[in-house]
C-alpha cells in the first residue's frame, strides 16, 4: 500500500506531479538516441522548468529547520561514501593488475545460465519485444538524477521532509553496499565476461604480481600440485624470476605500488592511476550499477509509492538483463545486488523513514505521563491536566527555529550545491 502524501502533493498531482516530472526527465533523455535535435532542445526546457519551480517554491519551503538540523549528518555519509568510493577504486584496480595480462588473456569466461536464457529469447521473442530490451533506456546517471528528484520533491510536500533526511539515508546505505561489495569481490577474483577488456583498458605487466606467483600461480591448473599444497597447506613453489616491474615514485603513498601495479604510462601519480580504474576487468562480484538502481527504487517506493514506483522497478529489471546481455556482469551479480539492495534499505531505517517521529514522541511522552493523567482527572485537578497535556504537545515540536538569514543562506547554498552536483553527475558517472 503507499504511503500517504500530504494534500498539498495531491493537489500537484492533479496537474501533472513528481511521478510524471521523473517519467518525462527519463523519455526526454532517452531521445538522445533516438532524435538528438528533439533532445537538443526539449532537455534545456524541462531542466529550466524543473529549476524555475524549486528556486520558486524554496522561499515558501517551512522545514528549512529540520534541513539545517539534517545536514551535519548528510556530510558525514558524503565523507563515508567517499571513503568506500576511493576504497573501491583501489581494490577494483587491485583484482584486475595482480594476476597479470596474460591470465586475462588465457582464463574464458564462466557459464553463466542468464546469458543463455536471454540468447534463447533473442531467438523466440519478435524483434520490436527484444530491441527494446536491447535499448539503453536508462543508465547510471538517471538513476541518480531521479533521486535527487526525490528528495528535492520534499520542497513541494510530496514526501516527508526533511530530503537531506533520505539523503542521508541513501548515501549512507550505497556506502555501506560499497564497503560490502569490496570485501567480497575481493575475496576471490573471477574472470570478466569480456576477455578482452584489460587489454584494451589498463597498461598493466603480463606476468602475475609475487603473490599470485608464490600462492596461486604454480597450483591454479595442475591436479598433482593441488592435492599437494592442500596435503602440505604451505605453499612450496618459488617466485619466478621476472622483469622487475616499475616502482615511480608516489612518497608516502608508496605503499600502493604493489597493491595498484603500475607502468611508465599510467600518469604522474597514485590517483590519475585510480581515475582510470573504471568499471573494473574482473567480474566485481555484485553489480554497483544494480544496486545504485535498486536503492534508487526503493527510496522512491517508500518516500512516494505509486504507478511511478512500479514504473522504476520495471526499469531496474531492464537495466539488470542488460548488465548481463552486454556481459558487464554475470547473472549472479545482478541477483545478489537486488537483494542485498532492499535488505540494506530495509535495515537503514532508523535514519530516515515514512513513519510520523513528531507523533510516536507525543504517543511515548503520553504514554508516560499517563498515569499521572488519570491521578489529575481524578482530583478534578485541571492546572495539572493542562500541565501535563502541554508537555505532551511540546514532546512533539521540532527544536529551536534558525534565524530567516541562516535559512535563506542555507536554502541557497544547497540549490547552488545541488546543481554542481548534477553536473558532475553528467560529466563524471554515465559510465559508472
Amino acid at each position: 500500500m503507499p504511503p500517504p502524501r500530504p494534500a498539498a502533493c495531491r493537489r500537484s498531482l492533479a496537474v501533472g506531479g513528481l511521478g510524471l516530472a521523473a517519467a518525462a526527465y527519463v523519455g526526454v533523455d532517452h531521445l538522445s538516441h533516438m532524435s538528438p535535435s528533439l533532445h537538443g532542445r526539449l532537455q534545456p526546457a524541462l531542466w529550466a522548468t524543473l529549476a524555475l519551480a524549486t528556486a520558486t517554491r524554496a522561499p515558501f519551503y517551512r522545514r528549512w529547520d529540520a534541513e539545517i538540523r539534517a545536514a551535519p549528518k548528510f556530510l558525514a555519509a558524503m565523507i563515508f561514501m567517499l571513503a568506500a568510493l576511493l576504497c573501491e577504486a583501489v581494490s577494483v584496480r587491485f583484482v584486475s593488475a595482480v594476476l597479470g595480462l596474460q591470465w586475462h588473456r588465457s582464463t574464458a569466461p564462466l557459464p553463466d545460465t542468464g546469458q543463455w536464457l536471454l540468447l534463447a529469447l533473442n531467438e523466440r521473442l519478435p524483434q520490436a519485444i527484444v530491441g527494446l530490451l536491447r535499448a539503453r533506456i536508462i543508465t547510471l546517471h538517471h538513476y541518480l538524477m531521479l533521486f535527487i528528484m526525490l528528495g528535492f520533491s520534499a520542497l513541494f510536500d510530496c514526501i516527508k521532509g526533511p530530503g537531506l533526511g533520505i539523503a542521508t539515508r541513501y548515501m549512507f546505505t550505497m556506502a555501506v553496499g560499497r564497503f560490502l561489495r569490496t570485501i567480497t569481490f575481493l575475496a576471490t577474483i573471477l574472470p570478466s565476461a569480456r576477455p578482452w577488456c584489460a587489454e584494451s583498458r589498463y597498461r598493466i605487466p603480463e606476468h602475475p604480481h609475487a603473490w599470485a606467483q608464490k600462492y596461486y600461480a604454480p597450483y591454479a591448473s595442475d591436479p598433482r600440485a593441488i592435492r599437494r599444497v592442500i596435503l602440505w597447506d604451505m605453499p612450496y613453489a618459488a617466485v619466478q624470476d621476472y622483469t622487475v616491474e616499475y616502482r615511480p615514485e608516489w612518497g608516502q603513498m608508496s605503499f600502493l605500488i604493489d597493491i595498484l601495479r603500475p607502468t611508465a604510462g599510467d600518469g604522474p601519480s597514485w590517483y590519475h592511476l585510480l581515475k582510470k580504474a573504471s568499471g573494473g576487468c574482473s567480474d566485481l562480484m555484485y553489480s554497483g550499477h544494480v544496486l545504485v538502481a535498486v536503492l534508487t527504487a526503493m527510496a522512491w517506493t517508500e518516500a512516494y509509492g505509486g504507478w511511478i514506483s512500479v514504473v522504476i522497478w520495471f526499469l531496474v529489471l531492464h537495466s539488470a538483463q542488460r548488465e548481463i546481455r552486454e556481459r558487464h556482469h554475470y547473472s549472479v551479480d545482478c541477483i545478489v545486488a537486488i537483494y542485498v539492495g532492499i535488505l540494506l534499505w530495509r535495515m537503514t531505517g532508523f535514519i530516515w523513514s515514512m513513519r510520523d517521529s513528531d507523533r510516536a514522541r507525543r504517543l511515548a511522552k503520553l504514554e508516560e505521563v499517563q498515569n499521572k493523567l488519570f491521578r489529575a482527572a481524578k482530583d478534578s485537578d485541571i492546572d495539572e491536566i493542562r500541565g501535563l497535556l502541554n508537555e505532551v504537545e511540546l514532546a512533539g515540536l521540532a527544536k529551536k527555529a534558525f534565524s530567516r538569514h541562516v535559512i535563506l543562506s542555507f536554502a541557497a547554498s544547497m540549490i547552488i550545491f545541488t546543481l554542481l552536483f548534477v553536473l558532475l553527475t553528467f560529466t563524471l558517472a554515465s559510465d559508472g
